[in-house]
């Protein structure tokens, strides 16, 4: 899997399931988009990462295929500008697969509206400036506020008015030994581990998983159920939240977008991106030729001399006679 905010991501509107969503592929080539669909969401795009799973292809062969699948619609690498409300700045690279097949004017229509959109929610630490982040480390960390403990009233006796609205760390663990008959906590022991339970709940954590944590993997019999819940509240402490909370609360949004070249990461900023590839990728992949018997679209069936059924063992090159009917379409 790539780092949280990257790998494979779906552009959204996608048709359902089909048989014939990679027929017009290669075989080699439909084998791999096959495999690629069915990686999960977040998934590492790289032609190495992706070769290092498949049980049949090596990396020239897939980096070859992806770039084929790039050609025929089902995937862009585009550039993001992240400019996060801290004025921090960073480039990342956001990988688009689609099952359904997608023009050129489709895939940019898509990065054009990119742009302005709020991504908070994939604004990761990486995407902060190095020395941002060290101002940040050396801030102090909050502590976090304990809620003060009500006095009781001068004619109630200590321990009533908890007893009448127990805490929520309190009923946590009262109610352990329903959760496992082996965690039976008295009710001294529900008070002097109230604290750590409700430090537990300050932290970001909810009372399943205080439960989960005092009752996973216990011994067949259990003699101290206080004192073995007082070591795993306090070996198993969660960490503190409030840093976390503070860089969550920063607001990015993409400013600018970029195609950028499938295959060396090259983009628009230094050289012409034609169907997600630069030209030079586009001329090695061109250069590759057939794969596994595939006879691409620029090649028909021409006359043989004699008798025998015409085009039965020739092929004629009409690159341009496909070309014209091509900008006659509006695909070039």
């Amino acid at each position: 899997m790539a780092k949280t905010g990257y790998g494979k991501r779906s552009p959204g509107d996608e048709d359902p399931y089909a048989d014939p969503d990679f027929a017009h592929l290669s075989p080699r080539d439909r084998e791999i988009a096959v495999f690629v669909d069915h990686l999960d969401e977040g998934h590492a795009m790289g032609y190495k990462a992706i070769a290092a799973e498949h049980p049949r292809y090596g990396q020239q062969a897939v980096r070859t295929s992806m770039g084929r699948i790039t050609l025929a619609g089902h995937l862009r690498w585009i550039k993001e500008h992240i400019t996060v409300e801290d004025s921090s700045m960073r480039w990342v690279t956001r990988t688009y697969w689609s099952r359904t097949r997608r023009s050129e004017e489709w895939w940019a229509d898509f990065a054009r509206d990119r742009h302005g959109r709020d991504v908070t929610e994939d604004h990761m630490p990486g995407l902060a400036r190095a020395e941002q982040e060290q101002e940040q480390e050396q801030q102090p960390e909050q502590e976090p506020t304990a809620e003060p403990n009500p006095q009781p009233e001068p004619d109630e006796q200590p321990g009533e008015s908890s007893a009448e609205q127990p805490s929520t760390a309190y009923r946590t663990l009262a109610e352990l030994r329903a959760a496992d008959a082996r965690m039976p906590l008295s009710d001294r022991d529900c008070r002097s581990l109230e604290a750590l339970a409700g430090e537990w709940l300050s932290r970001g954590a909810t009372p399943h998983d205080i439960t989960k944590a005092l009752t996973d993997g216990l011994p067949p019999a259990v003699t101290n159920p206080g004192g073995l819940a007082r070591n795993r509240l306090e070996n198993k402490m969660p960490p503190k939240k409030a840093k976390i909370r503070q860089q969550a609360a920063r607001r990015a949004r993409v400013t600018r977008v970029l195609m950028a070249c499938g295959l060396c990461d090259a983009d628009e900023r230094t050289t012409e991106i034609v169907s997600g590839l630069c030209r030079e990728c586009l001329a090695e992949i061109e250069a590759e030729g057939p794969v596994n018997g595939y006879v691409p679209a620029t090649f028909l069936p021409g006359p043989r001399d004699g008798d025998g059924l015409p085009g039965a063992d020739e092929v004629i090159d009409v690159t341009e006679r496909v070309d014209a009917l091509r900008r006659a379409a509006g695909l070039l």
